[in-house]
């Protein structure tokens, strides 16, 4: 699209083990860094560190490819302390515990840039995040931490099956778990009626937004019903309410809607106009794609033509209607 001159990018570095350490323990790290070289792991590390699973598989990268990721959400956030904004679509891996690997998070980088902004001087930062998924291994490593608002949006009754509308973290977090099928006006009332006003109300320094792409109706891990214009309101609203802003990519399982989504959300960071249909070397790119699924069917056209997808509108369930009532009347907790 012509989006990204040099001037605008940044090669992520590959944290270092002590970097990860300021989160991730010694012996897991050591463990992680020991079955990239090995190509293996013992039933031993298996079970205590979820290596080598279905969902955390042994591969050549294991280490250096989420390490890189880590490095570029680090080096985003000593780059936003001076102010302005920072987007690591590597980043965003949400699941990693301090110990363990976990929902294809081998590393915590949400929770290792949040670290990082507190360790700068910061004393408020906001977390929000809509992926499909509860962002659980940042609630259990940032509970109860002083001047830290998380908020999180995500599919009810969906792996990893925490992130209740009770379940505040100390005091720390909101949680709307989102009924499944839920559309765009389900998360515009979240988002006006729930999100916008807790971050307001927090007075932030700083936002780190994790922005899944498995949200959106075509993805294959979660039922909710988003269009991407959802993510993209969220970006509008949520950026001018801190001078520093970091924001990350996170889950996302079908290649177009990730790459159209993605690309979007850059596109609305930096200003940029989004056309209605795509020039034709950024069509052959996403033409070229290829996604072995025995449900996918047909490709539908807009998948290769455009960026954004048509709104889904819809009446707002009574489900959410419901829980934001309940979350409203917590606004105590939001302070």
């Amino acid at each position: 699209m012509g989006w990204l001159p040099s001037a605008q990018y940044r090669t992520s570095p590959r944290a270092r083990p002590k970097a990860l350490k300021a989160f991730h323990t010694d012996r897991y790290i050591d463990a992680l860094q020991l079955a990239e070289d090995s190509q293996a792991v013992t039933e031993t590390i298996q079970h205590r560190h979820g290596l080598g699973t279905l969902s955390n598989p042994v591969f050549p990268e294991m280490f250096r490819r989420p390490a890189t990721a880590a490095g570029g959400s680090l080096l985003g956030a000593e780059m936003i302390i001076s102010g302005g904004a920072v987007y690591n679509p590597g980043g965003g891996t949400h699941h990693g515990l301090a110990d363990r690997a976990s929902g294809f998070c081998y590393l915590n980088d949400p929770v290792l840039a949040l670290k990082a902004l507190f360790a700068n001087g910061l004393s408020r930062v906001a977390y929000v995040d809509i992926d499909a998924h509860h962002s659980d291994g940042v609630e259990i490593a940032m509970a109860g931490t002083p001047g830290l608002l998380m908020i999180s949006t995500h599919e009810e009754k969906r792996w990893p099956f925490t992130g209740g509308i009770d379940d505040t973290a100390k005091g720390t977090a909101i949680n709307l778990p989102l009924p499944r099928g839920a559309h765009d006006d389900d998360f515009s009332l979240a988002l006006h009626e729930v999100i916008l006003p807790a971050v307001a109300q927090h007075r932030p320094e700083a936002i780190v937004f994790q922005c899944g792409a498995d949200a959106v109706l075509e993805d294959p891990l979660s039922r909710l019903a988003l269009s991407n214009n959802a993510h993209l309101d969220a970006l509008r609203m949520l950026r001018p309410m801190t001078p520093r802003f970091l924001m990350l990519g996170g889950g996302g399982y079908n290649p177009w809607s990730v790459a159209r989504l993605w690309s979007g959300l850059w596109a609305v960071l930096n200003g940029f106009e989004i056309p209605p249909t795509l020039p034709g070397n950024a069509r052959r790119l996403l033409e070229g794609l290829e996604w072995h699924r025995k449900s996918l069917g047909p490709r539908p056209r807009h998948w290769t033509t455009t960026l954004l997808d048509m709104p889904r509108h819809g009446p707002v369930s009574e489900d959410v209607k419901d829980r934001v009532r309940r979350l409203k009347a917590r606004q105590a907790v939001w302070l």
